[in-house]
């Protein structure tokens, strides 16, 4: 590589004046000074440092030899397109200073720059951009750079035309040997009040230096990518051109995520990187250029752009199944983690899909499943293991059964490795193979035979035959020669019955049939299970009260005929309560308990013979009898 004498470099300059002003055709640093004007949340940024413009500062419209520091000039000015946001890339937070300018030509924006070096070109830009949208004056900035107070470069933007957006003023300079203050100066060349509004973002200077076109020499490219854990080698070579360093000087750097370092003893245009077991993460390489000892100095030195080597994690696969499949049934596969997939399995099945679903399941398609799961290059695997169950044979030991009510039996179900039965009613425990059923009605249980992926039904009906029940109604009572229907009932499956004893019923077969004692008589009535179920009596008690006569005549005269007057039947009652009165309503006899026939007597003495008055209570089942007595003598 052939480089220019510095001597011709200063030459050129002289000679071409104005016309060696230019952008960097090289390659530009890392900004020594970068100003974007800061960023923020708020509408209006920060006034600038005193001594940076003496222009004023408002929170606002700026009027004329005013500035604001906004992102936006939406609502600003009327004159002014509406639209205009801050230039810096990527920072829609950011600021710019929006200037309105003074009617009085002069600096409006100067700024010290430090730590450049000496005899070393760099690029100053600065991006302006015209917000008039009304007619008026055109901005004219002329920028000027000084070297302790004498100027070193000097050029201006001419007219900014309206509408053109965002506009880089850039030109290239070379600092003295005796490097002191080097001062930028932005002067406007037309005056304001009518027009020249503009605004101001992203002043840069860069260290300048020759053209640097990095690759990668395996590929041509600046970016490549491996899989975690694999092993790889990386030969990176930077073409270098337009040269005009005399001592040139290279550095290579890694940036891992925390920033470029230096790789140590790597200092030549070709870099050779090896990976082993390569852990994930992204990993930039670049190389720096300067002229001589400037390689040591971030302000004095340029860069090239980076080369990028992205190690992709390895994905994280995952593979399922939706469980033990039934014969017949369908397989379901499922995976995740990546964004290919690419299945393989028994039976010779394959598949790219993500989640392949397998119909009419057979034993040949029982094992494990295989998926290839693919993300930005990199594969792993996952498998999953699938089974295909045997076919259920379900049986039963019973399809019917006959039993008595409150009796049990045995239910039992085979051919599987769990069983449930509904309903669960009667049941011992619903979820064994051989539960004991007590229903109280008949009822059809069904099982569930399962081997915990296919299942089968069967069922059993446990028929109830009903106990005999006998009820033969509530105790009566009646008169002797009276007669009444015995109210028997009887329930249960397959009974017969009958009422004993038989004495005085017109048919002891019949449920309601007529009883006709003549004295107190317990009837019982049989309920037979023919079935060999519980069978049952019921008893009902037939109370049969004499006949009730009461004599209206007699005469206690001692002749011993007809001497007292007496009621035969209220010997048969415990607490009969009799009583005579007289025509008055004198009360002349009374009986209460055991009956005692009244002797026509009162205190002893004999009554006269007259018409009295009787009321006789027998009990509770009776009504109260009552009329006269003729008493002779």
């Amino acid at each position: 590589m052939r480089y220019l004498p510095i001597s011709l470099v200063f030459f050129l300059i002289l000679f071409f004046g104005d016309r060696i002003w230019a952008q960097c055709n090289g390659t530009l640093g890392d900004p020594i000074k970068n100003e974007t004007f800061g960023s923020g949340t708020s509408t209006f940024g920060s006034s600038l440092p005193n001594g940076v413009t003496n222009y004023t500062y408002v929170t606002g419209s700026p009027e004329d030899g005013q500035y604001t520091i906004a992102k936006t000039i939406s609502g600003l000015n009327g004159g002014w397109y509406q639209s205009i946001v801050n230039h810096t890339p990527n920072d829609p937070n950011g600021y710019m200073m929006v200037v309105n300018a003074s009617r009085d030509l002069g600096i409006f924006y100067q700024t010290t720059i430090t730590d450049l070096c000496p005899n070393t070109t760099y690029e100053f830009s600065a991006w302006i951009i015209n917000i008039l949208k009304n007619t008026g004056l055109q901005p004219n900035v002329k920028f000027t750079i000084e070297n302790n107070g004498v100027e070193i470069l000097q050029f201006a933007t001419e007219d900014i035309p309206q509408n053109t957006g965002w506009i880089k003023y850039a030109k290239t300079f070379v600092t003295p040997t005796d490097l002191g203050t080097i001062t930028l100066k932005m002067t406007n060349l037309t005056p304001g009040g009518g027009g020249n509004d503009l605004a101001l973002d992203d002043i840069t200077f860069s260290a300048c230096g020759p053209t640097l076109t990095p690759f990668i020499a395996d590929n041509t490219s600046t970016s490549a990518q491996i899989c975690e854990g694999n092993d790889a080698t990386f030969h990176f070579k930077t073409d270098i051109t337009t040269d005009v360093y005399q001592n040139p000087r290279y550095q290579w750097q890694v940036n891992t995520g925390s920033g470029f370092t230096d790789l140590p003893n790597e200092q030549m245009p070709e870099l050779t990187v090896s990976f082993q077991n390569a852990v994930k993460g992204v990993y930039q390489y670049r190389m720096l250029a300067g002229d001589g000892n400037n390689i040591n100095s971030p302000n004095c030195r340029i860069a090239g752009s980076p080369l990028t080597l992205t190690v992709n994690p390895l994905p994280i696969p995952l593979a399922k199944n939706s469980g033990s499949a039934c014969i017949g049934a369908t397989i379901q596969l499922n995976a995740s983690g990546g964004t290919s997939y690419r299945w393989t399995g028994p039976n010779q099945f394959t598949s790219t899909e993500k989640s392949p679903s397998i119909p009419n399941a057979t034993k040949l398609m029982e094992g494990t499943y295989t998926v290839e799961v693919k993300a930005n290059g990199c594969t792993q695997n996952a498998t999953t293991h699938v089974e295909v169950k045997d076919p259920i044979i379900p049986a039963t030991n019973i399809q019917t059964a006959t039993i008595c009510e409150g009796k049990s039996i045995q239910l039992e179900a085979s051919g599987g490795a769990t069983y449930l039965w509904q309903p669960s009613t009667g049941l011992s425990d619903s979820r064994i193979s051989n539960p004991v059923a007590s229903p109280t009605e008949t009822t059809t249980y069904i099982v569930k035979i399962s081997n915990n992926a296919c299942f089968e039904t069967k069922q059993i009906t446990v028929n109830i035959n009903k106990n005999a029940t006998a009820d033969a109604g509530a105790d009566q009572k009646i008169l002797t020669g009276q007669s009444i229907n015995l109210n028997g009932k009887v329930s249960g499956d397959d009974i017969t019955y009958y009422w004993s004893p038989s004495d005085y019923l017109d048919d002891p077969t019949k449920l309601n049939p007529v009883a006709k004692p003549t004295e107190d008589i317990t009837y019982t009535l049989h309920a037979i299970s023919n079935s060999g179920c519980t069978s049952a009596i019921d008893k009902v008690f037939i109370k049969v009260y004499p006949k009730v006569v009461i004599p209206n005549t007699f005469s206690p005269n001692g002749d011993n005929i007809n001497d007292t007057w007496n009621i035969p039947a209220a010997a048969t009652f415990p607490n009969p309560i009799v009583k005579i009165t007289n025509r008055y309503g004198q009360l002349v006899y009374q009986s209460t308990g055991t009956f005692k026939p009244w002797d026509g007597k009162m205190n002893g003495k004999d009554l006269p013979p007259a018409v009295y008055y009787y009321t006789v209570y027998l009990n509770e089942d009776f009504k109260t009898y009552s009329g006269w007595i003729m008493l002779m003598r």
